[in-house]
């Protein structure tokens, strides 16, 4: 009987053997044709586009196009990248009711299905106009995405509402922009203004390029702050509130942003653009926002920016980051990362230049200026080193592979932040730049420094709003021009090898050493309350903890980690008491003097856990600590230019 089985299975195989080598298998479809690359030459004709923005309620704004066309096949593109996002994060999946009519007559469209932001359409003979309408239904629930309309303001993205012809330039397309708004509200945009009618705005005729690059706020709360330096350099900070009160600025708060213009245009000495908006937004409902473009900015924070000026430090910087993008991203911009239109794949490489450097000088602004003090500037960096001592991902992931998280994650969140270091470009970059500035001032013996750099590299053709783009090599050689130094080896030791160490000559070049204690900043204290911010303990237990008590982010290999705490855990209770910060605080200091565990009581999803965190050092709160008989290089570098 075994022999019989055997042989069966010998002739099963042979039979299986003989059809697998009588049959090829699959053959792969052929691959459409790709849809023809961008050309420089003009879309003949102008596309009129109206949007409106009276559906508060639903959140939806419809979009209506008149598109000048000729007979055959036309191709409508969808924007896919997008300028600031630095990944293919075009809203795609909130356009819905998309029609395409001619002569009132319905024309069929095919989504292309390799490139699903591109729509075919077969225009008829003799037709020379369609008409497109579709709905954009931005999000109603916050888990939905980021809410951009309310009852009381909108936040109104043009790349958003809009199509546009295949196989030309963005600057080679024409647009006559109308918005539709609900009664009462007022608007604030970089385009300029043809005509009002009623609620109905109609914009200047403009490329599309520019017209992507000039968002739109409007609300029923809103005030038009003037900053400017002067008749040459006009400057506004245009804000919308949930509520009127939202909108008192104190003198000293006004006086302090109009100081961040003047400090901005004495570190570039130019500007690029006829006048700056900062499109700003204070709102609790609507998603927070800071986005840049190159004549303005869409930016969005708490309702209280204004009301309780003293617990927003951390974040404040905002703005200061934000205009500088106009300099450093739009006007100069890496190479890879300038594109023909919106739906050619940017390569994010140099991203540590164009957020690692804005985010350092958007600090060293917002202290210059006065909106926080050299103090709070230097706990801010003490802050972002801290975090990344506490970061292990430094030993596997070099920070040039960081730009590449925006393409890799879409910049969906993370669970384990301190592990895959998502987007370290940022603050990792701002410590690098730091380094430089203080390693040119000191082999300058002061007499230069990264003020220089920023002069030489955007001061350059003042008054243009043509990108000027740049690579690795022409950072090297501005650097260089200003102070001769090996900044190839410099930067590419730091940004492009596996660089452990965390970069902290800046400090010691500047001054000052990286200590920690248990003092908790006043400003840090308060603000870390919030739900916006919440509170860190990243250095002593490991993990940090929204206003609710829930678990923002535990680090790798942290106490937190080790005992069994993970993202997402609510906190209820230290020590036997309900949690607050203060109580975990507290309790922080006493287990530092005694040997008994910190135990917390967690909720994980449905169950409810006690915790023993076995942790006796202390709360750990990094600070900058002045070394005497050393030049106070950072102290400069934060003080207001005269």
């Amino acid at each position: 009987m075994m022999r019989g089985c055997c042989l069966s299975f010998a002739v099963l195989a042979l039979t299986t053997t003989g059809f697998a080598q009588g049959s090829p298998g699959p053959q792969p479809v052929p691959m459409p044709p790709p849809i023809a690359a961008p050309v420089d030459t003009p879309y003949p004709g102008t596309i009129a586009l109206t949007v409106n923005l009276t559906n508060t309620v639903d959140h939806v704004f419809k979009v209506h196009e008149t598109i000048p066309v000729k007979a055959g096949e036309l191709i409508l593109l969808y924007p896919q990248w997008v300028p600031g996002a630095h990944s293919p994060r075009g809203p795609i999946e909130k356009a819905a009711a998309l029609f395409v009519k001619a002569n009132g007559k319905e024309i069929p469209w095919v989504r292309d299905q390799i490139e699903v932001y591109a729509f075919h359409i077969q225009v008829p003979k003799g037709v020379t106009t369609l008409d497109v309408d579709f709905d954009y239904l931005s999000a109603v629930r916050p888990q939905d995405g980021r809410i951009e309309i309310s009852n009381q303001l909108a936040d109104l993205a043009w790349n958003t509402v809009l199509l546009y012809p295949a196989g030309h330039f963005s600057r080679q397309i024409k647009f006559a922009p109308s918005i539709v708004l609900p009664s009462g509200w007022k608007y604030a945009t970089a385009l300029e203004t043809a005509s009002q009618d009623g609620d109905t705005v109609h914009f200047q005729d403009t490329m599309l390029n520019k017209l992507q690059d000039s968002p739109l706020i409007a609300g029923a709360n809103f005030k038009r702050v003037d900053l400017s330096t002067g008749p040459d350099n006009k400057v506004f900070l245009d804000v919308v509130a949930d509520e009127a009160k939202d909108l008192e600025i104190t003198p000293e708060e006004l006086h302090a942003h109009k100081n961040l213009a003047i400090q901005a245009q004495k570190l570039y000495a130019s500007h690029h653009y006829d006048h700056y908006d900062f499109l700003f937004m204070l709102t609790d409902v609507v998603g927070g926002n800071g986005l840049e473009h190159h004549q303005s900015s869409e930016d969005g924070t708490g309702a209280n920016y204004f009301t309780d000026w003293a617990a927003g430090v951390r974040g404040r910087d905002l703005l200061g980051h934000e205009y500088t993008h106009s300099w450093n991203g739009k006007f100069r911009r890496p190479a890879n990362l300038w594109t023909p239109n919106f739906n050619v794949p940017m390569r994010d490489d140099l991203l540590w230049v164009y957020e690692g450097m804005t985010q350092y000088w958007g600090l060293v602004l917002t202290a210059r200026s006065g909106m926080i003090t050299a103090e709070q500037a230097r706990d801010e960096l003490a802050s972002v080193a801290a975090g990344f001592e506490a970061s292990p991902g430094r030993e596997w992931r070099p920070l040039v592979d960081t730009t590449n998280q925006p393409i890799v994650s879409q910049r969906r969140p993370v669970s384990w932040v301190s592990w895959q270091r998502p987007e370290d470009y940022y603050t990792e970059g701002q410590l690098i730049w730091l380094d430089a500035d203080t390693k040119i001032r000191e082999l300058s013996d002061g007499k230069k420094s990264l003020d220089d750099f920023a002069k030489l590299f955007f001061g350059v053709n003042n008054g243009s709003y043509i990108t000027d783009t740049y690579t690795f090599e022409d950072i090297v050689a501005a650097l260089n021009q200003v102070q001769p130094y090996d900044w190839t080896t410099f930067l590419r030791t730091r940004v492009y090898q596996l660089h452990p160490e965390v970069p902290e000559n800046g400090f010691t070049q500047g001054g000052y050493r990286l200590v920690y204690n248990d003092t908790t900043p006043p400003w840090d204290k308060r603000g870390g309350e919030s739900p916006r911010f919440g509170t860190s303990f990243a250095t002593s237990l490991g993990f940090s903890v929204m206003g609710d008590g829930t678990l923002g982010g535990v680090g790798w290999d942290s106490v937190a980690f080790k005992a069994g705490l993970t993202p997402g855990m609510q906190l209820l209770a230290v020590d036997g008491q309900v949690y607050s910060a203060d109580k975990l605080r507290d309790a922080i200091k006493k287990a530092e003097k005694g040997s008994e565990p910190i135990t917390v009581l967690v909720k994980d999803r449905d169950q409810v856990k006690t915790v023993a965190l076995d942790y006796h050092g202390g709360l750990r709160i990094p600070h900058l600590e002045r070394v005497e008989g050393t030049p106070d290089r950072l102290g400069e570098i934060l003080k207001s230019v005269e």
